[in-house]
């Protein structure tokens, strides 16, 4: 059975500055290791990785609302800067808009269900919500207005 993963989006003020983010490290992979690939590490290591494997996805809350999210394609060992072990999260670069749904800061990552996950935006609204100033986004959300 597949379940997502639902992590705070630190340092992004949009779904636009994580795009921004996100490119800007595929292109510094690409150039120092000749692939394209897009990951985000983690210190725990999530015992459920086989069911985020399975149609998984890593949901971005940003700015206390689940705004966006990338599917999971994988999960590698790694090691932090200052040699402590670490997982990467390999992400498929595409960024998917969902319901912008309130969430309350939280340390780490959560398991997300997927009867609890936000559905995916329709085409075309992602981009009339992208052009709301961020604050009317978040009142809205939290009114249950989108």
């Amino acid at each position: 059975m597949t379940v997502h993963m639902l992590k705070l989006c630190v340092g992004a003020a949009s779904i636009e500055d994580l795009a921004l983010w996100q490119a800007h490290r595929l292109a510094e992979t690409r150039r120092a290791t000749g692939k394209a690939e897009l990951w985000h590490t983690t210190r725990m290591e999530p015992k459920r990785r086989a069911e985020m494997v399975d149609g998984g996805s890593l949901y971005w809350v940003i700015k206390g609302i689940i705004q966006v999210r990338q599917p999971i394609v994988g999960f590698r060992d790694g090691v932090k800067e200052d040699g402590t072990p670490s997982t990467l999260i390999l992400l498929d670069p595409a960024l998917v808009p969902v319901r912008p749904t309130p969430r309350r800061a939280f340390q780490g990552w959560r398991y997300l269900e997927p009867a609890d996950a936000p559905p995916d935006m329709a085409p075309g609204t992602a981009d009339d919500l992208a052009r709301m100033p961020p604050k009317m986004r978040r009142d809205l959300a939290e009114l249950g207005l989108i």
